[in-house]
């Protein structure tokens, strides 16, 4: 799906999304990230031995929630599913942590942690004023 200019632009400021991965028992767990994009493409980062990566594994729907800056009352909800996994190295969470903290790289890694890339592609959007 191609996303909405408005969405794009409210994904590429600050926001703190929530993203919805489904449990082996089918119930929702959710946490807060930091999410990039590239094109119609969220991308969000993690680390090998959490929640997410074991979720994703066993099921690709995701949900993602958030709001826009200017707009704390406006609700925006993308369903989708990950289409790429990789741990390819720190390129996106040193990236997000130049968007979010304005820091050159991610300073919260421990020793030998292994970062998980995620790629999503979008499905559905609802929520938009």
């Amino acid at each position: 799906m191609q996303i909405p200019e408005d969405v794009k632009e409210a994904l590429d400021q600050k926001v703190f999304v929530h993203i919805a991965t489904i449990n082996p028992d089918g119930s929702p767990q959710v946490s807060v990230v930091w999410i990039g994009r590239r094109g119609d493409i969220v991308l969000f980062s993690t680390a090998e031995g959490r929640i997410k990566p074991r979720n994703i594994e066993q099921d690709p729907r995701v949900a993602l929630s958030f709001s826009p800056l200017d707009e704390p009352y406006t609700n925006i909800v993308m369903q989708g599913k990950v289409v790429k996994t990789a741990t390819d190295g720190l390129w996106l969470i040193d990236g997000l942590a130049k968007k979010y903290l304005d820091h050159d790289a991610y300073q919260f890694g421990t020793e030998g942690q292994v970062r998980v890339n995620y790629e999503i592609e979008i499905d559905t959007i609802t929520g938009r004023s």
